[in-house]
Order: structure tokens, then C-alpha cells, then sequence
């Protein structure tokens, strides 16, 4: 049962994963008193089999697509609430947070914003599956065993990695990819975010040291583009931590740290 005058929380998976892997996440916020949700991009299905089994079900949408659909759902919950998002999902917080949606945000290992120029050949070979050929653009994509491997359970040991990948991945659209990609050559980009807001809620930046799909330096650029807002925002790092540490074993660890953050807001 949520505690009386605490937000809700929304959590907002990324590319390549199924929304029921916040389950552990939801479970844990749940105990502390925060009622949750975590739903799935557009047209997502219910379940990891069931999404694997209709790839075309989500390809071609782009990222303001995903932004509506979640405003949508936001609209409706009784109160302003907490974004937590990871990867894609945490580009998709920001952005929400930005246009004045949420109370505030945790962006985990969050995708490249519009304005940062940072871009690692780990971060560059992590996206590869989906960026190597120009068609995949209105496609919907999977990572293979060995992609999942190196972009998102490098830190990890090779048999839980595999196990993730059997457990958790789904096919996504590569459109938001693409879009991230060429957002600083796109005017009014869909990547980009209103990082100057000086209204918005609180937004918390998690980075792990090790991660190779959005690289502790892009997630370090990211917070630089914050800058000129006098809104909160802050940066944590965890040392040694891939793309994979919102699911793998030391997921409590970062789900704990997101729980103190919000308590040290007063949320």
C-alpha cells in the first residue's frame, strides 16, 4: 500500500527490454510505501513471449511517439509522479521532466540527448545491431546473445549475462537509435530536451563506470548539459557497474541509492 502524500512511480524501461523486467524494482518500492507502474512502450506486448513472437507489433515508432504514450498514461494517475527510467527510458524521463511532466526524475545509464557530443567506440559498437543498416530505421531489431553480451553484461560473468538475455530481451524499434544519433544535426530533434527548464522537479543521473552502451563520459556530458538550469540536478557513479545494472545481481544496490535520493528530496 502506497504511503499517505508519497508520489507514484513510474518506471520506463529502454530499448531491448520488456517492461516486466522492473518487477524486482517495483517489488522493493512497494515495501518502502511508493505505489507503481511500470508500462510498456507502444503496442508492447504483455509478455517477453509474446513480444518476441510479434517483432512488427513495435517497429517504426520514434521517440515522441513513446513520449505520448506515456504522457497519456501519466495524465491519468491521480497525482504527479516519480519518473525512473532507464537507457532509452531514462532519455524518455528527461524529456518528460523538461516538458513539465513528473515531479521528478532518475535517469539510469540514460540514452544520448541532443548536445552531447561524446560518443565512445563502446557506445558506437553497443548500437551497431540496430544502426548498421539504414533500412532497420522502420524496423524492429533484437540483440543477439553475444550483443547483449558485450553491451550490456560485460561487468557481470558470461553465464548471468546469458541468463538475462533468456529472461528479459525483447525486439524494439531502432527509429529512436537512428534518432539519437543524428539529433545534433536534426533541427528540433526528437532527442533533444529542454535541459534549461529552471521550473522542473528535481533529476537525479546514474552512471555505471563500465557500461558500454552509454558510456560513463556520455553520461558525465549529459549532466554538463544541465549547466545553465538552477534546477536540482545531480550525478551518481557507481564503479565498475555495465548497462545491465538495473537487472543483474546488484540491482538492489542502485535501487537503494534511488530510494535515499528521493527521501534526501523529500519525496
Amino acid at each position: 500500500m502506497a504511503a499517505a502524500g508519497r508520489p507514484p512511480v513510474v518506471f520506463l524501461h529502454g530499448l531491448w527490454l520488456h517492461a516486466s523486467s522492473w518487477q524486482a524494482w517495483q517489488e522493493l518500492f512497494t515495501s518502502r510505501g511508493y505505489a507503481s507502474t511500470a508500462p510498456g512502450w507502444p503496442h508492447e506486448a504483455a509478455t517477453v513471449e509474446e513480444a518476441r513472437a510479434r517483432p512488427e507489433a513495435v517497429a517504426g515508432q520514434g521517440i515522441d511517439d513513446i513520449v505520448g504514450h506515456y504522457r497519456a498514461i501519466i495524465d491519468a494517475l491521480p497525482a504527479s509522479p516519480i519518473l525512473i527510467g532507464h537507457s532509452f527510458g531514462g532519455l524518455l524521463a528527461e524529456k518528460l521532466l523538461g516538458q513539465g511532466i513528473g515531479c521528478a526524475a532518475i535517469a539510469i545509464d540514460p540514452a544520448q540527448i541532443k548536445g552531447v557530443l561524446t560518443l565512445p567506440l563502446t557506445q558506437l559498437r553497443s548500437a551497431l545491431p540496430a544502426l548498421a543498416n539504414p533500412l532497420n530505421v522502420t524496423k524492429s531489431v533484437s540483440l543477439s546473445k553475444e550483443d547483449f553480451r558485450y553491451g550490456f553484461g560485460n561487468a557481470i560473468a558470461e553465464e548471468e549475462s546469458a541468463a538475462l538475455h533468456a529472461r528479459w530481451t525483447i525486439p524494439s524499434p531502432a527509429r529512436p537509435l537512428f534518432q539519437a544519433a543524428t539529433a545534433n544535426f536534426t533541427w528540433h530533434s526528437q532527442a533533444e530536451v529542454d535541459t534549461a527548464n529552471a521550473a522542473r522537479g528535481p533529476l537525479l543521473l546514474i552512471s555505471g563506470t563500465a557500461d558500454h552502451t552509454v558510456p560513463d563520459a556520455t553520461t558525465q556530458a549529459t549532466f554538463r548539459q544541465y549547466r545553465n538550469s538552477p534546477a536540482v540536478t545531480e550525478l551518481r557513479r557507481f564503479e565498475g557497474r555495465g548497462h545491465s545494472l538495473v537487472i543483474d545481481s546488484g540491482w538492489r544496490e542502485v535501487a537503494t541509492a534511488c530510494l535515499e535520493w528521493l527521501e534526501s528530496r523529500g519525496l
